[in-house]
């Protein structure tokens, strides 16, 4: 099967605390982790998105000639969409719609191993599908197996509102007897110190886990490589181990329909002593990327957690920019082992 070519199409509204120059590339290693060809970009520069097709009519109509020109067979709008936007926009550029959510939703189902993994981005699925029934109309029947379609629930793509409700009843089922046998699991390791690992996707998470305590958890330079979380045994000093979580990576404006869903996993949050927030050093986005890890901890209750802070990946900074680094962040590398052992120690400290 032939991998979807995408016309990626974004709106830059001049936003201060949001650029467009790094979401723009943050959705195009998207778009390439889903597994598509990027055939195209295309900015429009607004003060404000049209409310009826999303980018101006003459926008529209330039997107459907660059759409067959370069022989793209599927539109990937970086920018909220609405419904309505969408119904509109697909009259005029006459392929599938992929927005942002659908697109992350994509990779999660590709990326799902366990059965929990698998129940939860079925969910998410199921709810973003829900609430945008409304203008989903003709792209779900043309869609097939392309991105933005994939992963437990793509054969259930007509179904109406009735019996997706249906069907999310069922899954919420299934997650609540999940969390109940992590409770269980939670009781029966009483007393064990836990540290979270949380962070930004890509930020070297599992990396990290692995350095620590000598585990062999996958790892990818790709986003949203790990989705399930992994618990492994820490060694931080004489007599002194502590159990170590690495949890799902987050994402700038992470879909509120993978949040709920992924509410089992991340309780392990919740139960943490301590967080260990790690982020890429060597991303010169790290700030605007720490900031969106805060607001979702925040969300999550855990504004007020105890925080490690990590500075990952220094073997990739010259001196120069390893000196403006955070005076309170941990400069470490996974890669080459420096600043393993103080993170131990630290950690074990605040334990």
């Amino acid at each position: 099967m032939n991998p979807t070519r995408a016309l990626v199409v974004a709106v830059d509204l001049d936003l201060p605390k949001r650029p467009l120059a790094p979401e723009l590339e943050e959705f195009l290693a998207l778009v390439e982790a889903a597994g598509a060809e990027v055939a195209g970009v295309v900015v429009q520069q607004r003060a404000a998105v049209d409310p009826a097709l999303l980018v101006g009519v003459g926008k529209a109509r330039e997107l459907a000639e660059i759409a067959e020109r370069d022989g793209a067979t599927a539109l990937f709008v970086l920018n909220d969409i609405r419904p309505r936007q969408r119904t509109n926009l697909e009259k005029i550029v006459p392929l599938p719609i992929v927005d942002r959510t659908m697109l992350i939703l994509d990779i999660f189902a590709q990326r799902a191993r366990s059965r929990e993994g698998k129940l939860q981005v079925e969910l998410a699925q199921l709810r973003h599908r829900a609430a945008n029934l409304a203008g989903l109309g003709t792209v779900l029947s043309r869609l097939g197996g392309g991105v933005g379609t994939r992963g437990p629930g793509e054969t259930k793509l007509e179904v109406d509102r009735r019996r997706i409700r249906l069907r999310v009843a069922a899954l919420e089922r299934d997650l609540e007897r999940v969390r109940r046998q992590r409770d269980v699991q939670r009781a029966g390791r009483k007393g064990e110190p836990l540290a979270a690992l949380v962070g930004y996707t890509n930020a070297g998470k599992s990396s990290l886990l692995n350095r620590l305590t000598n585990a062999e958890s996958y790892v990818a330079d790709q986003p949203f490589a790990t989705l399930d979380t992994t618990l492994r045994r820490a060694y931080l000093g004489p007599g002194r181990s502590a159990l170590i979580a690495d949890t799902v990576g987050f994402i700038t404006a992470l879909p509120k329909e993978l949040v709920a869903a992924f509410k089992a996993t991340l309780e392990e949050l919740q139960h943490a002593d301590v967080l260990v927030e790690v982020f890429d050093a060597s991303n010169p986005d790290w700030p605007r990327q720490e900031e969106s890890v805060r607001e979702i901890l925040a969300d999550l209750g855990l504004a007020a957690a105890p925080v490690i802070r990590v500075a990952n990946k220094i073997d990739r900074l010259d001196t120069v920019a390893r000196a403006l680094l955070p005076p309170d962040a941990l400069p470490v590398s996974t890669l080459s082992g420096e600043g393993i052992e103080a993170l131990r120690t630290r950690i074990s400290q605040r334990l």
